[in-house]
């Protein structure tokens, strides 16, 4: 039986959410995050500077595009999508660093982060369930 502090360590090892990674590219961490879903998602928006790599792809052109010692986190649509735990054993058969960010793009959107499209680089509100709104105050 695995112990509970390991299983812990390990998941947290293997996972992260859009708070953390937020938080890491805000304070400089050189991540490399990659957007595995369809074209057709990609187009309708997708995390700021992300990398579009199907995970369908990733074996191909994983190599070519991020270096090997790159920390790596791929993402799909939501919790409800499998995609980004697919483009993980991907790179992770690849040898690459790899993490899954939990609640996916849904989540990334959901707190409030930027989120590029053709259009540009946006930032939607924050759902109150998932995050803490930005409170305006009269001046």
């Amino acid at each position: 039986m695995i112990d509970r502090a390991d299983y812990y360590a390990a998941k947290l090892a293997y996972e992260t959410d859009p708070s953390d990674v937020h938080a890491a590219r805000k304070a400089g961490a050189n991540i490399f995050i990659i957007d595995v879903r369809s074209d057709e998602a990609w187009a309708q928006g997708r995390v700021a500077g992300a990398v579009h790599m199907h995970y369908s792809e990733i074996t191909r052109r994983a190599s070519d595009e991020i270096p090997a010692d790159a920390e790596v986190v791929v993402y799909c649509w939501s919790p409800g999508c499998n995609a980004g735990a697919k483009g993980a054993l991907e790179f992770a058969r690849l040898g690459y660093q790899v993490r899954e960010m939990i609640g996916g793009f849904e989540y990334w959107v959901r707190e409030g982060y930027p989120v590029e499209d053709a259009d540009g680089i946006h930032h939607r509100p924050v759902d109150p369930l998932t995050g803490i709104a930005r409170v305006r105050t009269r001046a």
